[in-house]
């Protein structure tokens, strides 16, 4: 061995050939240093395979210290499990797949980098399947998609996760499943509970302790639950404060630029507009920014605006938008923790996710 390389053979014992997915690994010229294997990240760390299965999959059931001690080692050696030799080692597929039919990209963006986070180190790969429920032939590639694929297990985000038929699709197809949702779903499933109705009604809550009286709402979709849980949390929060959303005073929107402007557009056209807008999400209230400025009016001196998500863009746009944070991201993450951590870990069917938190920027105003 020459002087200043790393002799990895004398590092790693023998390779058993235990079914093990082996990956190549170069040393700082570039050079192959050899193969590692499962079995050698266990006997360098001092634990069972089993028990480096369980960091690799973030099982809950391993020690904080020995969870470091294996990761450790992992990245000292740049361990990556192959997907496809563990599918065949195992029996099973490495792949989780995300059926998605949200219309805004950023929430698509957001919760797609969540389910990565919750993903990492575990050798699973992300495959993304979009459908539209507006299509009556909606639930073909669903089972293609699984037929084909065999993932490991799908995560469904709203508003198709609050169709029962893809659930039951799934179920009959013996692929495990997360549901996140803003109503309680079937009892049996994981699921994770977004906390629409309480982040709706703390934008109420601000709106009206700002004076405003005549208020706006823009909500998503009569067919998404969400628009209904946000529709209910801010007529919640506007009776505490003695006021109600007047029925004149609401359009629907798509979560989309083009319906907020439009929604926005037609309210501040009336004879008495709102002095407030409550837009259905970030990429709404963005279109609801243009339809003001389209009509004279400055935000938030003449109307105040506030959004939902709070996607990069909310903190972007001038003034920057006063917004409810709802954690998309990590609602991802978690999907994804609850979807490979089977059984062990859950304490219960479902889950609740991060409390939404309203966001004060510069778009809204006292009255």
């Amino acid at each position: 061995m020459s002087r200043g390389h790393f002799d990895w053979n004398s590092a790693l014992p023998p390779n058993d050939n235990d079914n093990n997915d082996p990956a190549v690994y170069p040393d700082e010229q570039g050079e192959s240093r050899g193969k590692v294997t499962i079995n050698d990240v266990a006997r360098l760390a001092r634990v069972s395979k089993k028990t480096v299965s369980r960091v690799i999959n973030n099982s809950p059931l391993v020690r904080d210290d020995t969870r470091e001690r294996v990761q450790a080692v992992i990245r000292q050696y740049g361990y990556a499990p192959d997907p496809q030799a563990r599918a065949l080692a195992f029996r099973r597929s490495f792949l989780v797949g995300m059926i998605y039919d949200n219309p805004s990209p950023q929430y698509v963006v957001n919760m797609q980098r969540g389910i990565l986070d919750g993903l990492e180190g575990t050798g699973h790969l992300l495959v993304l399947q979009p459908c539209d429920r507006s299509d009556p032939n909606v639930y073909d590639p669903i089972e293609a998609f699984v037929r084909q694929q065999k993932p490991r297990g799908v995560i469904l985000t709203p508003s198709i996760s609050e169709d029962d038929r893809v659930a039951k699709i799934l179920r009959d197809a013996d692929c495990p499943y997360v549901r996140i949702a803003s109503v309680p779903l079937d009892n049996g499933a994981r699921m994770l509970r977004t906390r629409d109705h309480e982040g709706a009604k703390a934008a109420a809550l601000h709106i009206a302790a700002l004076g405003h009286r005549r208020i706006g709402h823009v909500h998503g979709p009569s067919t998404f639950r969400s628009a209904h849980e946000r529709r209910r949390g801010f007529e919640e929060g506007l009776a505490e404060h003695g006021l109600t959303l007047d029925p004149a005073l609401m359009r629907e929107g798509a979560y989309t630029f083009e319906s907020g402007a439009a929604g926005a557009a037609s309210l501040l056209a009336m004879d008495d507009p709102p002095t407030a807008l409550f837009m259905g999400n970030d990429e709404m209230a963005v279109g609801a920014y243009q339809a003001a400025r389209e009509a004279g009016l400055s935000i938030p001196e003449d109307v105040s605006i506030v959004g939902y998500d709070d996607t990069p863009m909310a903190s972007r746009v001038y003034p920057p938008m006063t917004t409810v944070r709802t954690a998309i991201r990590e609602m991802g993450a978690e999907a994804a923790r609850q979807l490979l951590g089977g059984d062990e870990y859950l304490a219960g069917p479902q889950s609740q996710s991060p409390q939404p938190e309203l966001v004060i920027r510069g778009s809204t105003a006292q009255r």
